[in-house]
């Protein structure tokens, strides 16, 4: 008489238990800031995308200083994090300026162009991440994406100063030129590893704030 082994198998978490990490709902709090920054950006209300720009890039930071700082987190909850966070970032520093630069431009078929390489770039570069990670452990190869939102918001405050057709331009190239420096072999600091820049990225972020909310008021 012969029984059959049966292997006990591993109970796999549930999809939303996950939702439980706080890095995570860090993450989410910043895809949400994503999602109104488009929206604001297909309606028209520039000022309002770059304050939702750059406070997704300040939840962005601070769910990797959360992370590292959480203590009991498991395997599992930093591999669904770090999955979380590629996934989200394709969205905030590849679709948004894309819409963003589509939005500014008047939909205008040559705008395609632009918003295909930041798209391009941005999963190319996050791909390229996802493989090989940290050159030396300790630098991005390429500019690492969240540093063209803080550029572009940037930018965005000098708008008046040139008259449309002109700012128009200049984003335009700005834009793709960040895209190009996204897939360069360029090596750049870990910024957001940093707890002072995180801090200093704060501040920044409540500069943007208070500059783009009083030009909407």
């Amino acid at each position: 008489m012969t029984t059959d082994k049966i292997e006990p198998q591993t109970l796999q978490p549930s999809i939303l238990s996950f939702l439980k990490d706080l890095p995570n709902l860090c993450s989410l709090s910043g895809l949400a800031c994503t999602v109104l920054a488009i929206y604001f950006s297909i309606i028209g209300i520039y000022d309002a995308t770059m304050i939702f720009m750059i406070w997704a890039v300040a939840f962005d930071w601070a769910d990797g200083l959360i992370a590292r700082r959480m203590k009991g987190r498991t395997g599992s909850d930093r591999a669904f994090g770090g999955q979380l966070d590629v996934l989200i970032d394709i969205v905030s520093y590849g679709v948004t300026p894309a819409i963003l630069l589509l939005s500014y431009g008047k939909f205008h078929p040559l705008f395609l162009i632009g918003a295909f390489l930041i798209l391009a770039a941005s999963a190319i570069r996050l791909s390229y991440f996802s493989t090989f990670g940290l050159a030396g452990g300790t630098k991005y190869t390429g500019l690492a994406l969240d540093n063209n939102s803080i550029i572009l918001v940037f930018i965005f405050i000098f708008e008046g100063a040139f008259s449309e057709s002109s700012f128009t331009i200049i984003f335009y190239i700005c834009a793709v030129g960040l895209a190009a420096l996204n897939v360069s072999n360029i090596k750049t600091p870990k910024l957001s590893g940093n707890p002072i820049n995180v801090f200093i990225l704060a501040a920044y972020t409540l500069a943007i704030t208070g500059i783009f909310g009083w030009k909407l008021y």
